[in-house]
């Protein structure tokens, strides 16, 4: 197909470019063409919410490591990142969470990130969402990404709920209302018991309209650049490299290790780096690659009595349950419950989340049990240490060097071991203490300074919520504007989870929908 032309090329069919993709082909005077890696997200495996481990270290999973750690013991952090048609919303854990009023309005005063205020980005929240209980004024309920209460509770979950609120927590059942802080259940982005991505939501909906091209399997390589304007982009299909004409614009969404890796690629990125790797630079970018953040998170073991465990329920009757009828413990997301605090009481607004797991999950969930058990994670979601992403070579298909750095700052370290002392205050009371039989690990009931810190060095890992590699704003560093025009060069856009100026407090899939749905209303307003 040489010589093709669209209007617009979209790299990438996660939760931000599948949503750009989509609504820009609502105009049908207008071609759209989205690319995407990996294949069709057409595994069992990919809409059974309980089985989102399952896909890790597979062919779904890019499998992307992290530099050694040396607050996780000098280990190197597993980064699973999925290959398919969707992205990562097609292998999160599917937990609805925008993150705090705080975070949007920190985007615009800090970073200056004009109109991406929180009450700038609400309505682009609610645009997204089609919500089967809440409402008005927070919610949406007719909108393409379904949001429903999950269809099972393991009892472990409303008991760590009923502790948590003996403990102090106040009770809530919208983390995403007037106020985030609280204990409950989480709102899953699934459709009757079946995960709902956005390639469900989205993409799939809309692949007939004439002016809608999608293409699985394609690998970019490159975004080809005429001086400082984005032209076309290069693809890899199987043996073939094609190249694509884009005559409007390139909008990069390729999530916060791919964006910056392509565009560094591509020539735009800082001079001095680029030039090492033998890469002509086009736009002299400092900042792309830079301000990498992540939500890391360790969890504390129990072994438990008197009930079940998540992995007693893999069975072809309850698989079939959950295939068939959306229903039984396989429609669970397995972080069924949890909570928003504060390490500290001076705090504005929450710095740490629970996710509390009726298993034993630890190392992303790669494990067997050997015994009954429940997991409860501290996850720091107000993060001040920084990383970056940087090429380790000029070939697309090396992986990038990844240094997130996690816990550099002190600050973070000091913040999620608060987190580990609350969550001994709610494990000791209220109906949760019933269903414990003995630590796990931390392997004490009165664990130590040292002990915390020893079992974060072993267990802590991702969330999975990488973001800020291009980051909004007009500050010094910043990669793009606030309408998402990469700073210095011409008909090019980054509309993803790198563009947000710094980690909102929650899971990310949600904001990053909202960065896809106001960045193809931008991007209408200019055409």
């Amino acid at each position: 197909m040489p010589n093709e032309h669209f209007d617009y090329v979209v790299i990438g069919s996660g939760s931000a470019g599948g949503v750009v993709a989509a609504r820009l082909s609502e105009d049908p005077s207008v071609s759209v063409l989205l690319l995407e890696a990996g294949p069709e997200d057409d595994d069992d495996m990919i809409h059974l919410p309980a089985g989102f481990s399952a896909l890790f270290k597979t062919k779904w999973d890019w499998g992307y490591e992290t530099t050694p750690q040396k607050q996780l013991g000098g280990k190197r952090a597993f980064w699973p990142r999925m290959k398919a048609l969707g992205g990562c919303s097609s292998m999160n854990a599917m937990i609805y969470i925008r993150g705090n009023r705080a975070d949007y309005d920190e985007w615009r005063d800090a970073y200056g990130a004009e109109g991406w205020g929180y009450d700038d980005v609400l309505p682009y929240f609610k645009k997204a969402e089609g919500n089967t209980r809440l409402g008005d004024p927070f919610h949406g309920t007719d909108g393409p990404l379904h949001v429903e209460d999950r269809r099972y509770n393991h009892e472990l979950s409303q008991a760590f709920v009923d502790s948590a609120v003996s403990a102090g927590f106040k009770p809530t059942d919208d983390f995403n209302g007037a106020e985030q802080e609280g204990a409950g259940f989480y709102q899953v982005t699934c459709k009757k018991g079946r995960r709902w991505s956005v390639a469900d939501a989205y993409i799939h909906p809309n692949r007939e309209r004439p002016n809608f091209t999608v293409r699985t399997e394609a690998f970019v390589q490159r975004i080809e650049m005429d001086g400082n304007r984005a032209t076309g982009v290069t693809y890899r299909r199987g043996a073939v490299s094609e190249t694509v004409h884009a005559d409007a614009e390139v909008i990069l969404s390729a999530g916060a290790i791919g964006s910056p890796q392509i565009l560094m690629l591509s020539g735009i990125g800082p001079g001095a780096h680029l030039r090492e790797h033998g890469i002509d630079v086009a736009v002299d970018s400092p900042g792309v690659g830079q301000n990498l953040q992540d939500h890391p998170v360790s969890g504390a073991l129990f072994y438990t009595k008197n009930t079940t465990d998540m992995a007693e329920f893999l069975s072809l009757g309850n698989l079939l349950k959950a295939q068939k009828a959306g229903r039984g413990p396989l429609s669970s997301n397995l972080a069924e419950a949890g909570a928003f605090f504060r390490s500290r009481p001076d705090l504005d607004a929450p710095d740490l989340q629970f996710h509390m797991v009726p298993g034993g999950f630890y190392d992303n969930g790669l494990h067997e049990p050997v015994r009954r058990g429940l997991t409860i994670a501290p996850t720091l979601v107000r993060v001040n240490s920084r990383g970056h992403i940087r090429l380790r070579s000029a070939d697309p298909t090396w992986h990038p060097e990844i240094e997130p750095g996690y816990f550099d700052d002190g600050a973070d370290l000091d913040a999620i071991v608060a987190g580990y002392d609350r969550l001994w205050e709610v494990v000791s009371q209220g109906p949760i203490a019933r269903f414990i039989d003995e630590p796990w690990d931390p392997a004490t009931r009165n664990p130590t300074h040292d002990d915390v810190l020893e079992t974060i060095s072993r267990l802590g890992q991702t969330l999975y919520h990488p973001v800020s590699t291009c980051a909004m704003g007009t500050i010094e560093g910043s990669v793009v504007g606030p309408d998402l025009r990469v700073h210095g060069a011409e008909n090019l856009r980054v509309a993803d989870a790198s563009v947000m100026p710094a980690v909102p407090r929650g899971n990310t899939n949600a904001p990053a929908i909202m960065v896809g749905e106001k960045a193809a209303d931008l991007i209408k307003e200019s055409r």
